[in-house]
């Protein structure tokens, strides 16, 4: 049975978390955004700290099997109206190289709770779909999705409530998939032995909350917890803090989350401050999309945190001098040889030719037969010393496709052109050899656009997908990474290409403010509407074409990869700001990047 008083005096070997998330990145399929990363990362940087972190997922039909997980027992969930049965499976996590350093050998192993049930498989799976979320029709945004996570958090909070789960202080949910869980939590009788557990709601990204109808719905929260809500009217249900404040009959997962938790946590400080102040799109900024003051209350309450993401650094992180091996054009050559062996690969999933990918493996081809016909016609004696000059110039962006992402680069800056455009006829003029690969899947209709533009010019290659190895050979051979994102609450993109010694152009938002500064290690820009956004990243990205090779360029691609933003320090706040646990070793001399918003 669960202890229901924890006891303050934790000894080293109790602590003990458990992360609820929807996704996993250190599992094979399980990774859609940088929650997966965080969910990665963190339980081998909290042994550091003697805090064993286990994770609780979703199966989506694949997970257990895949891992030959251990079956643990049938959970019987009240859920609709009815009892589902979800079976639970456990498996220690894996163990990841990029990771493996970071663990005690003498440690406890995280382990992961799997929830199986068929409400939580992909509707393609049968056909090999292995996907974490589903799309729903454009008229009811989040329906199938938010009925499996509704289930989802029952079934979390049954396991407890059973005694399947059991030992731990902290109660840790992420993002609006798993809110719920703060709700049963605060209202539900049945799960009060949640209460035992201090509950920590990090938010990811705010932009999506999962709005759902509040009743009238097969799809809708009275719906989901028949047995406690469905005689309660919207007066009460507002009362109770479970509605949109935009909708008044709809709930909010994501409000409900804020509200009902004892700390929400931000992935990082300045965004931390943004998510108060009310967004406004003629201005250009993404702020707390309508939950600033919810958040703003968190705030006064000392209950808001601003707490940077980190990254694994190894022991073998390159250095300057490896950097220019890896501009060499032998090392380009293999590059453009995986490329197409990438895009071979994503045609073979698929029934008809794709548009993005002929485009994309012609572009390639061209750009192979210009480098097997032509010689650089600039010597290398040009450049400053120590700066190897390759056959192309690289820059690079790795990211999913969504308006956050890109919609700055797809800005319309005058009746001719848009802002990605105007970048690339000035990136030929400057530097007619230089190339750009962007990679990225997300929107349909922001995939066509970009195919639209890689038709039109030559010094762009867009790969309309996501592929693991090849974001890595990106990081490590780009000289230059783009990240423009309109809002951005934490970002990992830029800190794995500086660990690569690739500096970085970012909008001076959010986590990219709190990672990249400014001719220091990178270069920021800003504006106060879309449209001085667009001028001032065209500007910047001037500036970086003009002092290309030079030596402050080579000062900030230096610095850029020596720049440390560790798990291992993030664990120590995580421990102290967020779980109230007692830390066992200080900072040392490591550069302080998290704190307090």
């Amino acid at each position: 049975m669960i202890e229901q008083n924890i006891k303050n005096n934790q000894s080293i070997e109790e602590k003990k978390v458990m992360l609820v998330a929807a996704e996993n990145g250190a599992i094979n399929g399980a990774k859609v955004g940088g929650m997966a990363d965080v969910i990665r990362d963190l339980p081998p940087a909290l042994i550091k700290q003697n805090v064993q972190a286990d994770v609780a997922m979703p199966d989506y039909g694949f997970i257990a099997s895949d891992n030959q997980a251990q079956f643990v027992a049938n959970v019987e969930v009240p859920y609709a109206g009815r009892i589902e049965l979800v079976k639970l499976y456990q498996m220690p996590r894996p163990q990841l190289p990029a990771s493996a350093s970071a663990a005690e050998h003498d440690a406890p192993q995280p382990q992961v709770y799997i929830f199986s049930h068929p409400l939580f498989n992909h509707p393609q799976l049968h056909q090999g779909q292995r996907k974490v979320y589903t799309e729903s029709h454009y008229q009811r945004p989040f329906a199938d999705d938010a009925n499996k996570f509704a289930l989802f958090c029952l079934s979390v909070a049954s396991a407890f409530r059973q005694g399947l789960l059991a030992g731990y202080q902290v109660l840790h949910l992420h993002d609006w998939h798993t809110a719920m869980l703060a709700m049963l939590r605060a209202y539900i009788d049945e799960f009060a032995v949640l209460k035992t557990m201090r509950c920590v709601y990090t938010i990811h990204n705010l932009a999506i909350q999962g709005v759902r109808p509040f009743s009238h719905d097969e799809s809708s929260f009275c719906h989901w917890f028949k047995p406690w809500f469905s005689e309660i009217d919207l007066t009460k249900a507002r009362e109770l803090k479970l509605l949109d404040p935009r909708y008044d009959n709809c709930i909010n997962p994501m409000r409900i989350g804020i509200a009902h938790s004892d700390c929400v946590h931000i992935v990082s400080p300045s965004y931390a401050q943004e998510v108060t102040r009310a967004s406004d799109s003629q201005l250009g900024f993404i702020g707390g999309e309508g939950l600033e003051q919810d958040l703003v209350e968190k705030q006064h309450q000392g209950q808001l945190i601003g707490i940077i993401n980190g990254c694994f650094y190894h022991d073998a992180c390159p250095s300057v001098e490896q950097k220019r091996e890896y501009t060499s054009a032998d090392n380009r050559q293999s590059l453009f040889n995986l490329i197409q062996d990438v895009l071979i690969e994503w045609q073979g999933t698929k029934e008809q030719v794709s548009a993005c990918d002929f485009i994309a493996a012609n572009r390639l081809r061209q750009w192979q037969r210009q480098d097997e016909n032509k010689q650089s016609k600039s010597p290398l004696n040009l450049y400053p010393p120590g700066l190897v000059i390759p056959h192309t110039w690289l820059l690079t962006s790795v990211g999913r496709l969504t308006s956050q992402k890109v919609a700055l680069l797809l800005y319309q800056v005058t009746a001719e052109h848009k802002t990605l455009e105007l970048m690339l006829l000035n990136l030929e003029m400057q530097h007619p050899k230089a190339k750009f690969i962007l990679l990225g899947s997300g929107d349909a209709e922001l995939a066509k656009q970009m195919q639209q533009i890689a038709a039109k010019h030559a010094n762009l290659l867009f790969l309309n997908g996501y592929h693991e190895l090849l974001s890595e050979q990106l990081y490590q051979q780009g000289e230059l990474f783009i990240m423009p994102s309109s809002f951005e609450p934490c970002g990992i993109s830029q800190m794995l290409a500086m660990k690569q010694y690739q500096p970085c152009l970012v909008h001076a938002v959010g986590g990219l403010k709190d990672t990249v500064i400014n001719k220091q290690t990178g270069w920021q820009f800003s504006g106060d509407t879309p449209q001085q956004q667009a001028e001032q990243l065209l500007r910047v990205f001037d500036e970086c074409l003009a002092s290309y090779g030079d030596n402050d360029w080579l000062a900030i691609r230096k610095k850029a990869g020596e720049q440390r933003f560790t798990w291992q320090q993030v664990a120590i706040d995580y421990c102290q700001q967020l779980y109230r646990f007692e830390v066992i070793a200080d900072r040392g001399t490591e550069p302080v990047v998290a704190h307090s918003a």
